[in-house]
């Protein structure tokens, strides 16, 4: 029994001791375990908070590019346009909304680079970059008129700017806007520069000539980092931020949050810092945090709960589950957030971009995604279906290619089209489509930018520079490079054109008269005649002036006279009516036709302007074809001086008086003698007769019809019992005077000292004066016409109702006749109008008291319809043709 015992004692101590032993160790195990779990623990939160750390960096470093992207972005504005307005920029900011995205943002400015400390004053020698442009208005209205220079952090960050085109903040400085405001100086601005339209400039001179200003973007510094900050980085770091710009032995406090560590016995802490590098400046950035407390109590309990062996190794695995368990947590909770805080940056740049962007599944094209923009322009709500993506492409070709891409992997598809949402117009925008795969599944990713302002420009500049402004037909570089395709179709054995060249006979007088306006709306209105006229495949154009073009293709020279007749006729008959005063218009029209290859565009326009020459030449109102006469023709007419022409004629007295006879239409007056009107004509150095239409519109053009007419005073009254053949005697002889003539002073006298000389009878004298001359002129015209009427002279208005004098200027002219303009005479048998008009001058001008001329009367029908109409005289080829007086015959 005391054997047993002792044994027992043996084996019960060293059992007793070895489980005492195992306890302690287990004991001591425990203990050792809870303090590697304790330091696990304790590196896993300093790991944590590291990456928080980096992350808070980086939000910050990301949030100041995205500034500097907002400015790209405005600078885009000064890209696509040469001049941006305030209503624009207000535009821009109110579409960009900056500060849904930027709460930090206090300004979007642009100043304008200058020499000149204000807009008055003269240059000074300096760089002024005066602020013209500033959105919201509101809370920063004071910076209109700021110049930056006097802010020597902002000039700086703008004169870097436009050295390295590139983002430059500047430093730190204490915004205008909050000048009397508590605080430091807590401004920044972020600037780009702004060049002149143009490729980007290559080196940095042409960067400094170039510039037109600076553009900025303005944010307040605390609030920038604090919503770039992660709320955790807030509440678990002490931050502050440092510019450290100048050297580290001076850094520049920028921010601190409200944290404060005060760390007690025992606790430890971690210091993170990383220099932000952008725009020209860096930032230092430094986050104190505190890394856990003494608080893992729970840890020797668990282990001495369980046992010593036990313990020891769920310690042991505790220790290494929970260390392995930490990392796994910390790297899963940062790569979470990482791909949170990219995917929530990607979908808030998708938000702020002005383009449309939307993601559509491949199988049914329904739309998945749309940014902001696209939803608006698409009408894209949360309570209905989206369209799907081939839905809103409207040509059916390009909506079946966009459909096919699901098919075709690496697809792209990069057009202009027009898009359309449901119940929208459309509008024209850059299609981009890719096929992308996105969680194993395919995508369609398009991206549109809408460039109907952009295409409605081009198309309104394309038209300005091929149309004439004012009449909305070609102008004249179009109408030559018209002219150029129609000689290469020659040339390749394309049939006949033909080329009309159109010039308005006395345009030039409405100018005068009634203003460049009144002429302008002649012109517009004229050009609005042609599209009744003229086929629809004629080209037609004004080349400048009153000179117009029409060019036909596939066409014979009978046919291209028809037409250029046509045109002439409908202008001769048109009555352009401006402020009470009517104007008829005629045209010369020349023509040349365009026969097989080896034409010229500057000889065939040579020629039709020869041609046009020649139809005014021979009287106006007309049409001439071209020939190769007329080479010669304008030839001797640059080498002769028309001046010179008419001087040596009258000179050589080669000029000569023919006349034409009036018929009374009542039969009682015409015992009464020959009522005739003299026309003067020229003879050449040849002999031959120069037409009227030739040299009285040089002389005119000369200054020479006032020597001319007294020509033809003298001559007549000199000559004036020989001027009938007949013999009979002379009742009434009418004179033509140009508007210069009775605008000189000396002429009434020269006209009273012939009459007398010659013993002609003053009644028996009628002096013509046109209408548009008399009223271009009416008090010089009035007191001519009332001191040779003292004296027994008569007048005739002349060409009524061919220019602008209105029955009221009846009342003020001291005339006897007049006499109704050709145009009206030569259609009165066909035109109801004309009749109309010829009717009522006669009856206002025997109200008058006056006797009424019908000129141009070509056949007894339209004398009979005069006649009852109480027409008092007739004059035309139908009553007398032209013919010398008698004392110029041999």
């Amino acid at each position: 029994m005391e054997s047993r015992r002792k044994d027992g004692g043996f084996l019960g101590q060293p059992a007793w001791l070895w489980s005492l032993a195992a306890l302690l160790v287990g004991l001591a195990l425990s203990l050792v375990a809870a303090g590697l779990h304790r330091d696990a623990l304790a590196r896993s939160e300093q790991v944590r908070l590291e990456r928080l750390a980096e992350r808070s960096f980086d939000a910050v470093d990301s949030q100041l590019e995205t500034c500097g992207l907002l400015v790209r972005s405005v600078q885009a504005l000064f890209l696509a346009s040469d001049e941006v307005t305030e209503v624009e920029f207000e535009a821009m900011y109110s579409n960009l909304r900056p500060r849904e995205q930027f709460p930090s943002l206090q300004a979007i400015a642009y100043a304008r680079r200058t020499d000149r400390p204000s807009p008055d004053a003269p240059p000074d020698g300096l760089v002024h970059y005066p602020t013209e442009l500033v959105a919201p208005l509101q809370g920063n209205r004071m910076l209109l008129g700021l110049d930056i220079a006097t802010q020597a952090p902002n000039l700086a960050a703008a004169q870097f700017s436009r050295d390295a085109d590139q983002p430059v903040m500047s430093a730190a400085f204490r915004l205008v806007q909050r000048t009397g405001m508590p605080g430091g100086d807590d401004g920044l601005t972020i600037r780009l520069p702004v060049f002149t339209p143009g490729p980007q400039p290559r080196d940095l001179a042409e960067r400094r000539a170039r510039e037109m200003g600076s553009l900025a973007a303005s944010f307040r510094i605390n609030r920038l980092i604090e919503d770039a900050l992660p709320r955790e980085a807030l509440e678990r770091f002490d931050i502050e931020v440092f510019d450290i710009s100048d050297g580290e032995a001076s850094p520049r406090l920028l921010y601190t949050n409200p944290l404060e560590l005060t760390p007690g016995q025992g606790i430890a802490s971690a210091t993170f810092v990383r220099d932000l590098a952008y725009g020209g400046r860096t930032w230092r950035m430094m986050a104190d945090a505190e890394l856990l407390d003494e608080q893992a109590g729970w840890l020797p309990l668990l282990t001495f709960g369980i046992g010593c062996l036990a313990s020891l190794l769920l310690a042991t695995l505790a220790w290494s589950i929970a260390s392995t368990r930490a990392r796994a947590l910390a790297l899963a909770r940062d790569m979470s957030a990482q791909y949170r805080e990219s995917e929530e940056r990607f979908r808030a740049l998708n938000e702020l971009l002005p383009a449309l962007v939307l993601l559509a599944r491949v199988d049914d094209g329904q739309v998945v995604y749309a940014n902001q923009a696209c939803r608006d322009r698409f009408g894209i709500g949360d309570d209905g279906p989206a369209p799907s993506l081939a839905a809103m492409v409207e040509d059916p070709e390009l909506r079946d290619r966009v459909a096919a891409m699901g098919v075709e992997p690496d697809a792209i598809l990069n057009e202009s089209a027009r898009l359309r949402g449901p119940g929208q117009e459309p509008f024209w925008a850059t299609l981009s489509v890719s096929r992308i795969m996105l969680a194993g599944q395919p995508h369609l990713l398009a991206v549109a930018n809408d460039i109907t302002e952009l295409r409605v420009l081009s198309e309104e500049l394309s038209y300005q520079a091929t149309h004439d402004t004012l009449t909305g037909l070609l102008n004249r570089r179009e109408f030559e490079r018209a002219l150029d395709a129609t000689i290469t179709a020659l040339d390749a054995g394309a049939p006949h054109a033909a080329l009309l060249y159109m010039d308005l006979d006395q345009f030039k007088l409405i100018n005068d008269t009634s203003g460049h306006y009144a002429g302008d709306q002649l012109l517009a209105q004229l050009a609005g005649l042609f599209a009744g006229l003229l086929p629809r495949d004629a080209i037609v154009a004004r080349l400048g002036g009153d000179e117009f073009a029409i060019l036909l293709e596939k066409t014979d020279e009978s046919r291209a006279m028809a037409l250029a007749e046509r045109v002439r006729l409908e202008i001769d008959g048109y009555v352009f009516g401006w402020e009470q005063r009517n104007y008829t218009i005629s045209a010369s029209i020349g023509v040349v036709m365009l026969q097989g290859p080896g034409l010229s565009q500057r000889v065939l326009l040579a020629h039709a302007d020869t041609a046009c020459y020649m139809a005014k030449e021979r009287g106006r109102n007309r049409v001439h074809l071209f020939s190769e006469d007329d080479l010669e023709t304008t030839q001797r007419r640059s080498e002769m001086e028309w001046a010179g022409r008419i001087r040596q004629a009258l000179s050589d007295g080669r000029f000569l008086l023919h006349f034409q006879e009036l018929a009374p239409l009542w039969y009682g007056d015409q015992a009464e003698g020959v009522h005739m009107e003299m026309l003067v004509r020229l003879r050449d150095e040849n002999g031959s007769l120069v037409p009227p239409g030739a040299f009285i519109p040089a002389a005119e053009r000369f200054g020479l019809m006032p020597q001319l007419d007294r020509w033809v005073v003298d001559t007549a009254l000199a000559n004036f019992n020989r001027l009938h053949p007949s013999g009979k005697p002379v009742k009434l002889c009418a004179i033509n005077l140009s508007g210069p003539t009775f605008e000189d002073d000396s002429f009434a006298d020269f006209v009273l000292q012939r009459l007398e000389d010659y013993g002609v009878p003053p009644q028996r004298i009628c002096f013509e004066i046109t209408e548009t001359a008399a009223v271009s002129s009416m008090a010089r015209a009035v007191a001519f016409m009332q001191k040779l009427r003292a004296a027994g002279c008569k007048f005739s208005l002349d060409d009524f109702g061919s220019g602008m004098a209105s029955f009221g200027y009846l009342k003020n002219l001291p005339v006897d006749f007049i006499k109704i303009d050709g145009s009206f005479i030569r259609n009165i048998e066909t035109d109801p109008v004309s009749y109309s008009i010829v009717r009522a001058v006669t009856d206002i001008g025997h109200q008058l008291g006056l006797q009424v001329v019908a000129e141009w009367v070509a056949d007894e029908r339209a004398r009979d319809l005069l006649r009852g109409l109480s027409v008092d005289y007739a004059q035309g080829f139908a009553i007398h043709k032209p013919e010398a007086a008698l004392c110029f015959r041999t």
